[in-house]
């Protein structure tokens, strides 16, 4: 169960980041964008919209997440007196990576609620993903404040998974003489890392919240880019 449960988180993990990547072209454009969530829809092969692809996707990493979820409950405090207990631990030991995993426990319990509502909006209408539509969703269907908390939720809930898969595996140990000197250096990775991503994603959503305020008068009004080309 360790393993699967190690597995699945860094399937999730990794899918985050590279989620992150492609949501982050409006950065770079409306029609780099557009190119990105047509590439997913098989546009360019097809010559029209596959939606059913992109809801395979979908399918694919909400199955990741419920197993992952389901895998973690198991270590998660049952009780109020276990929960007092691991408190008091924590705050008598003052270790960072005890710490650490207090903050990812309760990030992992917000991400239960906060990506499910994401993950039930991409999986049923997978048509509302484009410059325009994600714009509108996030701005005139009122989801950039639940998105300003997933973009936390999940990049220190990941991040912090992701440091603790690489000691707890032993993935950057070498010959173990300078362990503390490793778990220094990944401490130091994972937090830039997570400045990054956080960066990246306020900067995103602020392109999004801004697009569509602009576009709310004309809210549904899917994005066309000025000569497409389905077959590129």
């Amino acid at each position: 169960m360790d393993f699967l449960q190690s597995a699945t988180g860094l399937a999730l993990g990794l899918f985050m980041w590279v989620h992150m990547f492609f949501v982050a072209t409006i950065l770079l454009g409306k029609d780099a964008m557009w190119t990105v969530a047509r590439m997913f829809e098989g546009y360019f092969i097809f010559g029209r919209p596959v939606y059913g692809l992109v809801s395979a996707l979908v399918a694919t990493i909400a199955t990741l997440f419920v197993v992952h979820a389901a895998l973690a409950l198991r270590k998660f405090p049952a009780n109020y007196r276990q929960y007092r207990t691991y408190r008091d631990h924590m705050k008598e030991m003052k270790h960072e990576d005890t710490t650490l995993w207090y903050w990812q426990v309760v990030t992992g319990f917000a991400l239960f609620f906060l990506a499910s509502v994401h993950l039930y909006i991409m999986l049923t209408r997978p048509d509302r993903i484009g410059p325009f539509e994600s714009a509108d969703r996030v701005w005139s269907d009122l989801m950039w404040p639940l998105y300003l908390v997933l973009l936390f939720a999940v990049e220190f809930h990941g991040g912090v998974g992701l440091y603790r898969l690489a000691l707890k595996w032993g993935w950057f140990e070498g010959d173990g003489r300078d362990a503390a000197g490793t778990r220094r250096k990944l401490r130091i990775f994972k937090w830039a890392l997570t400045g990054f991503f956080l960066v990246l994603g306020l900067l995103t959503l602020a392109a999004y919240m801004k697009i569509g305020s602009d576009h709310a008068p004309f809210y549904g009004q899917h994005y066309v880019p000025a000569a497409p080309s389905p077959r590129g």
